[in-house]
């Protein structure tokens, strides 16, 4: 199977699950994404694999190491680790950074630039400290696309702030305006970049 499809990476964390779940809602279940959520928790469980179902048709998975990445998921990453691509499949690693604020997210998606063909979208939704942003400009170098939360639309906005303070955002919207720009992507609209 063809590993070239987008590949969407919604980080978050405190406040997120609002921005997911009114962004899944928002989605078509045949749209040939991959969805990723990578949601920073460093000790709590994460319940997202369990909630989500109930806002998309899409399947719903905890991501296991060397899970295959397939579109018209979404796929989940687990507390206290790490997230890599390679050779189109899922890596779990232990997570790099055990204290302080986790940055799960920058490295997934410093993963997603060295190790994925296809498009790749990076959106920053609600959540505490700066996670993600660090790895924004190297999306925007692979021609992929960055997306934060509308600030006055996040629960708490530190995160798309920092993102928006990195200078590598392309849109600043809504989580249904999101979902809507990916649509638009994945219908490989010419104007979308």
């Amino acid at each position: 199977m063809a590993k070239d499809f987008p590949i969407v990476c919604v980080g978050g964390s405190a406040g997120g699950l609002d921005a997911y779940t009114r962004l899944l809602k928002n989605l078509p279940s045949d749209l040939g994404v991959a969805i990723v959520i990578v949601n920073h928790l460093r000790t709590v469980s994460t319940m997202l694999h369990q909630i989500l179902p109930s806002y998309t048709a899409m399947p719903v998975e905890l991501i296991s190491d060397r899970l295959d990445v397939r579109p018209n998921c979404v796929f989940i990453i687990p507390e206290k680790r790490d997230l890599h691509v390679e050779n189109g499949e899922f890596r779990l690693k232990p997570i790099s950074k055990p204290r302080g604020w986790p940055d799960v997210i920058t490295v997934f998606l410093r993963s997603l630039t060295d190790n994925w063909d296809g498009q790749l979208i990076a959106v920053i939704v609600s959540g505490y400290d700066g996670d993600g942003a660090a790895a924004l400009c190297g999306i925007r170098e692979v021609g992929g696309l960055t997306i934060a939360q509308k600030i006055d639309t996040a629960a708490q906005p530190d995160m798309p702030q920092s993102a928006i303070d990195s200078g590598c955002i392309d849109y600043i919207l809504s989580p249904e305006a999101i979902a809507q720009e990916i649509r638009r992507i994945a219908d490989g609209d010419p104007d979308a970049r």
